[in-house]
């Protein structure tokens, strides 16, 4: 599969490659295949070496973890940036498809990505190797697969507006459905878990496997909003390709949308609480807000100030991002490091460092090999991509 699935091949007329949007898919991946292991493992290390230290290990281990539920941690941001950088690859990746092979060639494209990053979905959580009731029919990469869907026809068929209408239609639409549907027994407006709209839909009529048995955090009704994620990097890429606007304009274009957004949602969320679990509309713009701001910062740094050298393993990773998501989640790049640093050798990290140097050193093995493996498909220009 040498197609991309969003690779940013434009910046504007010039025809340059956006290296941001490429550092930023690798940065967001970094955590998911053992990035957010070390912190756990760091974590636990530094609780035995005093207080400050220790106060340090648990604010990076806090917000190395979800939210128990509303609130907004480092941990809650990774899922949502992904789909912000897939959505701002659509504009770069589909543009050139439409004006190299037509239209209709592009729509048939992004229904067989979907398809594909849809069925790799199923197979991630285990297949169809049990009964029917146990399939994980959503998930992270069957959301990521319909967000891609909906926002890549969406920008196909739609304008600026209409895209801006979706947007909005899609919060408001989303938070009126979760304020004023009552839900039995508990009535209308409640954002309690198991006790809001949402996971009432999961929990009736959505069939195979929930991934809290009552419950199902990449639920139905909860990625209606997703979709809005995935248009909001739409139109940070539409930002960046645009060659009438100076580099310099687009980056004070996106941090300063980016920071009004992440206020617009945090003031959303005295209403309506921000809460991954169910991607309420205020999470939507608090995630897409920080995703602004941090493409906007990469931009300046590597695109406009040309300061590549440092990004290079990210963009690495961000090449092939999906099949490191994948091999990470089916095998684990950390389980196999620990064929080489695990037992005796893990105990004698811990005896000789600290409690927890052994989990460290093995995380940090799995990363390193994931890597080299990121760095040998990048060379040899092996890109597998849905």
């Amino acid at each position: 599969m040498r197609y991309a699935e969003g690779a940013s091949q434009l910046a504007g007329a010039a025809g340059t490659r956006v290296v941001s949007i490429d550092a930023l898919r690798g940065f967001n991946i970094f955590w998911i295949i053992g990035g957010d292991g070390a912190v756990w493992a760091l974590d636990r290390m530094l609780q035995n070496d005093g207080p400050l230290l220790a106060a340090a290990g648990r604010f990076l281990g806090d917000e190395m973890h979800h939210s128990s539920w509303a609130g907004f941690t480092f941990y809650d941001f990774i899922f949502p940036l992904f789909i912000f950088v897939v959505g701002a690859s659509i504009p770069l990746s589909l543009t050139r498809l439409v004006e190299r092979e037509g239209r209709a060639k592009a729509h048939w494209r992004v229904l067989r990505r979907a398809a594909l990053l849809y069925a790799l979905g199923i197979i991630f959580y285990g297949g169809v190797a049990g009964h029917f009731g146990e399939i994980r029919l959503l998930g992270v990469l069957q959301r990521i697969a319909i967000c891609y869907l909906f926002a890549s026809l969406m920008f196909l068929n739609f304008d600026w507006r209409g895209l801006v209408a979706a947007f909005v239609v899609l919060l408001v639409g989303y938070w009126a459905l979760m304020t004023f549907v009552p839900v039995p027994p508990v009535g209308a407006g409640s954002y309690a878990p198991v006790a809001n709209l949402a996971d009432w839909i999961d929990a009736n009529y959505l069939p195979g496997r929930l991934w809290d048995r009552v419950r199902d955090p990449e639920g139905l009704l909860g990625t209606v909003p997703a979709i809005a994620s995935c248009l909001a990097g739409i139109f940070a890429g539409l930002l960046v390709q645009d060659a009438r606007v100076a580099l310099q304009r687009k980056v004070l274009w996106l941090i300063g949308a980016g920071a009004v957004s992440v206020v617009a949602g945090e003031i959303w969320g005295l209403q309506f609480p921000i809460i991954k679990a169910i991607w309420t509309s205020s999470f939507v713009l608090v995630a897409a807000g920080w995703s602004a701001i941090l493409l906007g910062a990469l931009y300046q740094v590597i695109d406009i100030w040309g300061y590549k050298a440092w990004a290079v393993v990210f963009v690495w990773i961000g090449a092939n991002a999906i099949t490191l998501y994948f091999i990470n989640g089916v095998f684990g790049f950390e389980p196999f490091a620990r064929r080489f640093v695990g037992g005796d050798v893990a105990r004698w990290f811990n005896a000789a460092l600290s409690p927890g140097a052994g989990s460290l050193v093995s995380h940090l093995v799995g990363l390193a090999l994931a890597i080299a493996l990121a760095g040998y498909l990048y060379r040899r220009k092996i890109f597998l991509r849905v």
